[in-house]
């Protein structure tokens, strides 16, 4: 096995796999921190700290920041996320150490100017308004915000434009030093990469993240219930979720499989029923988000007015359907899917690199891939029908609705009948043990 893991005294994790057939290596810090570890008055600050790690140290401006590493042919970027936060950079063999270099120093020495603090706010709330305007967005802000009430995983990464412009200084050096800490950062890389050197670099650049961990975020819960907003809009917009499983849950893979055969590609039967049947749609799909401590199963679809009620009717026949018929070629299908995704991202220095930090961060070791094709195989025609009846009789369902037309409200009611079916279904099955 090629991967290869070091603790430093500090906490930090260092992972990489040498990929020896590359002349290029990707590799970047990730933070086990996001928007769920700010606090109500910080609401999308995670994701403001990361554009402005960027935007000047006391070293470099942020011109010189991109020019630095775009003057040797590689790129940086960043994501913030729920739980996690990354900034990384592929670069060529020989610039592996002025990409952690760089990394190193706008999380260490962020400058935090204060013209470029309030160039940045205006960009990202022109980055909220963009979201407002794109309709397949919002739906998605809308579920989440229905799915976890009153907490910061239903808040958009983003924030809103009075909190993105509340932000100064201290109040980002306040997160980063609270959030920012050795125990609780992963240090990865992939390609052309030398395990020890890395390390080296490593212990060299970024000595001073140290303290204890962090503490980790309240514990979500799913709430559930309806929101529908009235716009003029071409499509009614749909988006449903019930609460899924953890990172960690045993049936972690069966769900993803059930999730896959109901709609994750074009053989899936909501797409071909949907959209190759019966014309009911451009866009259909169904989605499984696995959080630290929760998760959320879910399904979107963009229709006509008109189509609105036949397509919601139609989707939770299928739902219910697929929970009950799944065939043995079906999961085969699907399990070959889950199983080429996996193997294709090993060819990829980026993808490896994302995966081996995230293997890190939820599991505390790099997972050798026999043991995750293991679990793939392992799922059976069984557990992919349990994990799918288990999702809908959690009895909590969250539905947003996005468009014009009289269907609007009709269109929550029958998604409310996935749950009252699957709690006759429960009961039924109650009565018969």
């Amino acid at each position: 096995m090629s991967v290869s893991v070091t603790k430093l005294k500090s906490g930090i994790d260092v992972v990489t796999d040498t990929m020896a057939h590359l002349q290029t290596a990707s590799l970047g810090v990730w933070v086990n921190a996001g928007s769920r570890n700010e606090r109500h008055d910080e609401h999308g600050i995670s994701h403001f700290l990361e554009h402005m790690a960027f935007k000047g140290t006391r070293r470099r401006t942020a011109r010189e920041i991109a020019e630095e590493i775009e003057a040797v042919g590689g790129d940086l970027n960043a994501a913030t996320g729920a739980e996690t936060t990354a900034y990384y950079a592929r670069v060529l063999k020989a610039d592996v150490a002025l990409a952690l270099d760089v990394l190193s120093d706008i999380l260490s020495e962020p400058a935090f100017e204060r013209d470029e603090l309030l160039r940045e706010q205006s960009v990202i709330v022109q980055e909220i308004g963009a979201v407002a305007d794109t309709p397949d967005d919002l739906i998605f802000e809308y579920l989440q915000a229905v799915a976890f009430p009153d907490q910061p995983l239903g808040r958009s990464i983003l924030g809103t434009e009075q909190t993105v412009r509340s932000f100064d200084a201290a109040g980002l050096r306040e997160y980063l030093a609270r959030n920012y800490r050795a125990p609780d950062m992963v240090i990865a890389a992939a390609g052309a990469v030398e395990h020890q050197a890395v390390v080296n670099e490593v212990e060299r650049r970024f000595g001073k993240f140290n303290g204890a961990a962090n503490s980790p975020p309240a514990p979500a819960s799913f709430g559930g219930g309806t929101q529908v907003e009235k716009r003029e809009l071409e499509q009614v917009h749909i988006a449903l979720a019930f609460p899924g499983v953890s990172q960690t849950d045993p049936a972690l893979y069966s769900v993803q499989a059930f999730t896959n055969v109901l709609g994750g590609g074009m053989s899936s039967r909501l797409f071909q029923e949907a959209r190759e049947k019966r014309g009911l749609c451009y866009s259909i799909y169904t989605f499984h988000v696995p959080y630290s401590d929760v998760g959320m199963f879910g399904l979107y679809a963009g229709t006509d007015a008109a189509d609105t009620s036949e397509l919601m009717r139609l989707i939770v026949d299928e739902i219910a359907d697929t929970a009950e018929t799944l065939s043995e070629q079906e999961i085969g299908r699907a399990k070959a899917q889950m199983k080429a995704g996996l193997l294709m991202a090993l060819e990829s220095s980026g993808d490896r690199v994302g995966q081996l930090a995230r293997q890190m961060i939820v599991h505390g070791r790099p997972i050798p891939t026999d043991e995750l094709v293991g679990k793939l195989e392992a799922v059976t025609v069984e557990s992919a029908r349990a994990a799918g009846h288990a999702l809908l009789a959690r009895g909590r369902l969250a539905t947003a609705v996005l468009g014009l037309g009289p269907a609007l409200e009709s269109a929550a009611a029958i998604a409310e009948t996935l749950t009252r079916g699957a709690a006759s279904s429960t009961s039924q099955q109650g009565g018969m043990s």
